[in-house]
């Protein structure tokens, strides 16, 4: 006797209405799936980048409009050149430009401070932990703090000049001497921000690989040949950067310390284009002329990092 398999209710129905899918669905698919896959990292970025372009590109773009247009009588009228040509035949803005060529080139000092003091805490040289322990101290004083502190230390009846005088060094005049006030002022502004540049070298050396520097202490290379033959090209990058924003704090972030140690004197010779700005702006109510001021600054960083980071891979080539 033949049995007769039950049949579940629904299922040749359900079988009746499926159809076989169309030709070149699948690629269809997939082709959905490869551009959406693309697509997803524009769409990732767009809020940054909108906020960038928002915040960032248009108030560029506004200033830079801005600067083309005059000032008191002339407010909102458009002048052309006439703003460059006046920062051009105003001696404190070329002085404060001769400042931004000797902030350049005191660069390399205010980046190898950190690196080679990176570079002790990494190797574990004696001492080591107490450069740990104090490297950051400086960082978070406020730059108006720091200038009361070295406008004390530095007076010209102040202690370093009692110590000076007690080893036979007359006394010298840091902050009123046009020689020599800008130096100091570069040289307070280092040690009060070179701990995040530590730590970011810090962090690059946790990156570094070990066995590179086994091989170089195996075959008897000398801490500077270390230094130049294997730290500086594994960590270029970081080098690379620590110049770019080391040279942007050198030249947007020392307005605390000017004001509080020098207020742009003796005579000018600390004027750098930031205070320049703000004397235009604040004091003198020239809003256009601060406006092409900081257009030529924005214009100086640009072209000086650019030549940095092109002579630093040319260098690591080199090296």
């Amino acid at each position: 006797m033949t049995s007769v398999r039950p049949v579940v209710a629904g299922r040749t129905d359900r079988a009746r209405h499926q159809r076989p899918a169309p030709p070149g669905a699948a690629a269809r698919r997939g082709r959905g799936a490869r551009r959406s896959e693309r697509l997803a990292p524009y769409v990732l970025l767009a809020p940054a980048v909108l906020i960038i372009v928002l915040l960032r590109l248009w108030p560029l773009l506004l200033g830079v409009n801005f600067s083309f247009t005059g000032d008191g009588d002339r407010d909102g009228t458009m002048v052309g050149l006439d703003n460059y040509r006046e920062l051009l035949a105003d001696p404190l803005f070329r002085g404060a430009l001769r400042n931004v060529g000797l902030l350049v080139l005191l660069l390399p000092v205010a980046v190898a401070i950190p690196g080679l003091l990176a570079t002790f805490i990494y190797l574990r040289v004696p001492g080591h932990r107490f450069y740990r322990s104090v490297y950051f101290f400086p960082a978070v004083l406020s730059p108006v703090i720091v200038g009361a502190i070295f406008n004390l230390l530095l007076a010209f009846d102040g202690p370093l000049n009692t110590v000076l005088g007690g080893v036979g060094i007359g006394p010298t005049d840091w902050l009123g001497d046009p020689d020599v006030a800008m130096f100091v002022v570069v040289g307070v502004h280092i040690w009060a921000t070179f701990g995040m540049a530590l730590v970011v070298f810090l962090a690059g050396f946790a990156t570094l690989d070990a066995s590179l520097l086994d091989a170089a202490r195996v075959d008897g290379a000398s801490l500077p040949q270390t230094i130049r033959h294997v730290i500086v090209p594994s960590l270029s990058r970081t080098i690379q950067f620590v110049f770019v924003t080391t040279m942007i704090g050198m030249l947007t972030s020392m307005f605390g310390l000017l004001y509080v140690m020098t207020s742009g004197g003796p005579e000018g010779s600390t004027y750098l284009p930031e205070y320049y700005i703000w004397i235009q702006q604040g004091q003198m109510n020239r809003p256009a002329l601060a406006s092409a001021a900081s257009t030529v600054l924005f214009v100086v960083m640009l072209v000086v990092g650019l030549a940095q980071i092109s002579l630093l891979r040319r260098g690591v080539r080199e090296a």
